[in-house]
C-alpha cells in the first residue's frame, strides 16, 4: 500500500472518529473528502491533484450539503412541548412593552411571559400570535383587527 493511501485512509479514520464523540455534523464533510482524494490517488492523481480533490469536494460538499442536511435533521434544535405555541392566538392581559421588560399573554389557560417582536408596545386585551419562543418568553405579534 503507498504512502499516500495510508495517509487519506489516516485522515479518513481521524475525521470520522471526531465525528463520532462531537455532538453536531462538523467533520463528515471532510471525512467524504477524505474518500474521494482516496479514489483520486488510486487513480494514480500527483500529490497536489489529491489535495485539489480534497479541498474542493470539501468545499462543495460544505457549501451545497451541509444546509440541506443541517435543515433536514434539525441539528441543534431541542423540541419541547412548548413548540406547539408556534402559531396561536393569545390574549394580552398584561400590556407588553419590552423596554421596560413587561407583558403577559394567556393561551389556552396558560399565562406566558411575552415580548414584541417589532418592538412596538401591544395593549392589554390585544389579541397576539406566537411567532417564536426565546428560553421562557413567548416572542408575539400583535393581530390585525378586522374591520
Amino acid at each position: 500500500m503507498e504512502p499516500a493511501s495510508i495517509l487519506w485512509i489516516g485522515l479518513i479514520v481521524v475525521f470520522v472518529v471526531i465525528e463520532a464523540v462531537t455532538a453536531g455534523i462538523t467533520t463528515i464533510w471532510f471525512a467524504i473528502a477524505s474518500v474521494i482524494a482516496l479514489i483520486a490517488q488510486l487513480l494514480d492523481f500527483s500529490p497536489i491533484g489529491q489535495i485539489a480533490v480534497f479541498l474542493v469536494s470539501s468545499a462543495i460538499m460544505i457549501y451545497f450539503t451541509r444546509p440541506l442536511v443541517i435543515k433536514y435533521l434539525k441539528v441543534g434544535k431541542i423540541h419541547t412541548n412548548a413548540d406547539k405555541l408556534i402559531g396561536d392566538v393569545g390574549k394580552v392581559i398584561e400590556e407588553i412593552d419590552n423596554l421596560n421588560a413587561k407583558g403577559l399573554v394567556r393561551i389556552s389557560n396558560q399565562i406566558w411571559t411575552a415580548r414584541s417582536s417589532n418592538e412596538s408596545i401591544i395593549p392589554m386585551d390585544a389579541l397576539v400570535r406566537v411567532e417564536r419562543i426565546d428560553g421562557v418568553k413567548l416572542i408575539v405579534n400583535q393581530m390585525e383587527v378586522a374591520k
